[in-house]
């Protein structure tokens, strides 16, 4: 009698956990607001989710003329759309490391380079004067090996060998993607593709 009793109690223990779980598990996540970035369903245990969702392009540009970059700093996503809409990617990026950093607004792509060199900007070289002054093309390059200058000064879009800081405030203001995805968007941009960060 006693282990039937103790049998229906763990079963009743049991019904009651999986019917607490499953009402997290069909929760809604909710969409942060003026981001593309969304929040999972509040659950006790931590899960590795995805935070990008797919946007529409028409809140965030008139036109779509020559494709348009769409950038989210909060999100850590970068979207492109082409000008014919037969082309969307969602891509994942480093940013800046600091709100100081960051700059948003509209701009465009200006230049592109495939196997860029970099040289430090000069507030760069202030805080860190260990740098090199110039490196060439090449797997140390912290420009990976495609670049999207942008008509703002030092500004640029570029790929990283660093695979580690995609995902993560890490940049000193570009904006980075993984090698194999900046080059998917150095083909599809041209000069005077938009861009807006956000």
């Amino acid at each position: 009698m006693a282990q039937n009793k103790e049998s229906t109690a763990k079963r009743r223990h049991f019904l009651a956990t999986a019917a607490a779980a499953s009402a997290v598990w069909a929760a809604p996540a909710r969409a942060l607001e003026n981001s593309t970035e969304y929040l999972p369903p509040a659950t006790t245990n931590r899960r590795n989710l995805s935070s990008f969702r797919m946007l529409d392009w028409r809140p965030y540009f008139n036109t779509l003329t020559n494709g348009v970059i769409l950038v989210d700093i909060t999100s850590r996503a970068l979207h492109f759309w082409s000008e014919d809409e037969s082309i969307y990617k969602l891509f994942p990026t480093s940013v800046p490391l600091t709100e100081d950093l960051t700059r948003k607004g509209r701009t465009e792509v200006v230049k592109k380079v495939e196997g860029p060199s970099w040289r430090p900007t000069p507030s760069m070289k202030e805080r860190n004067p260990e740098w090199p002054d110039f490196v060439p093309p090449g797997p140390d390059n912290p420009l990976g090996t495609h670049a999207l200058h942008l008509s703002w000064t030092y500004y640029r879009i570029h790929g990283t060998h660093d695979t580690r800081k995609i995902g993560r405030r890490s940049s000193n203001g570009c904006v980075g993607l993984y090698n194999e995805h900046i080059a998917q968007l150095f083909a599809f941009t041209r000069i005077g593709t938009q861009v807006l960060l956000i």
